[in-house]
């Protein structure tokens, strides 16, 4: 079923930081990325929607394999930039 969203797929934004983990060696992304906005602020949501994760709470799109993932590269869950 075809959703109208204007964020990208959750694995594209994976790969950018998997990207940007190459470049930099590190997977701390700042909120206001100037080459890449949105690398930014999908980080910041990741951070969140872990937060509503580990609560409970039933609207987090978050999944256990997408902490996976996420750790995978030496993500960074804390709120620290």
């Amino acid at each position: 079923e075809w959703e109208c969203n204007n964020s990208q797929p959750w694995e594209r934004s994976y790969e950018e930081l998997v990207n940007f983990v190459k470049e930099f060696g590190h997977a701390r992304v700042p909120q206001k990325f100037p080459e890449n906005p949105s690398l930014g602020h999908w980080v910041d949501n990741q951070r969140r929607r872990n937060k509503h994760f580990l609560k409970g709470d039933a609207p987090s799109k978050m999944t256990k394999d997408r902490i996976e993932l996420l750790n995978k590269v030496g993500f960074e869950f804390g709120d620290c930039q």
